[in-house]
């Protein structure tokens, strides 16, 4: 079974790598350390399993996850996190991820997971299936406030929770600062808070950063 590892940091890559590889029936057969290069690795070398982390530069664990499984629709993904947000749960296996592993879990819930997601079936860690009914995926998965977003509202949003004003923002993105105002009014109704303070709170806990 022929895995690539996609982990911002090098040290814990070359640790999946040697921990996987001493299991009989696994292969290492890439590793890097961004979203891009997770895509275009996956696309060259055709993994059975891609095990990714969600917080990485360039492009977000859940957005790699979406292109590839766009690009190869085959294609296994299990998300390797240190996050327990049923958010980030939900948002993983809407982008197409069939497994979710917490970093914390033991080292034979990941061989499991892995083996799972190469039969074509879900894994998720028993620590966070509580999130479900029954322990089961419902369907279809609820849809997140921060997917609703248009990409000018992401670019508003990432404005706000910068520190920047209405005039700032506005003029970085060639909008009035009245047109900034009504699409941060936009933005609290569509993720159910009622402050400035609560909407960068929420933005902080729940999404995760693009470079």
């Amino acid at each position: 079974m022929r895995i690539l590892v996609v982990d911002d940091h090098s040290i814990v890559r070359d640790g999946l790598a040697l921990l996987l590889e001493r299991v009989e029936g696994l292969k290492i057969v890439g590793s890097v350390g961004n979203g891009e290069e997770a895509v275009e690795a996956a696309r060259q070398l055709v993994p059975d399993v891609t095990l990714m982390d969600l917080v990485l530069p360039t492009l977000n664990g859940i957005d790699a996850t979406r292109r590839i499984v766009q690009d190869q629709p085959q294609a296994r993904v299990v998300i390797l996190s240190g996050s327990k947000s049923a958010e980030h749960v939900f948002r993983a296996l809407r982008a197409g991820a069939c497994g979710y592993v917490l970093k914390a879990a033991v080292a034979a819930e990941l061989v499991v997971a892995i083996q799972e997601a190469a039969a074509g079936r879900q894994f998720v860690s028993p620590a966070i299936d509580g999130i479900f009914v029954a322990g089961v995926t419902p369907g279809p998965i609820p849809k997140s406030g921060f997917e609703s977003l248009s990409v000018r509202e992401r670019d508003v949003l990432k404005g706000i929770v910068g520190g920047n004003t209405s005039a700032q923002i506005g003029k970085a993105l060639f909008l009035s600062p009245k047109t900034i105002d009504s699409y941060r009014a936009r933005i609290m109704v569509k993720l159910g808070v009622t402050s400035r303070g609560e909407l960068v709170s929420l933005t902080l806990k729940h999404e995760l950063p693009t470079a």
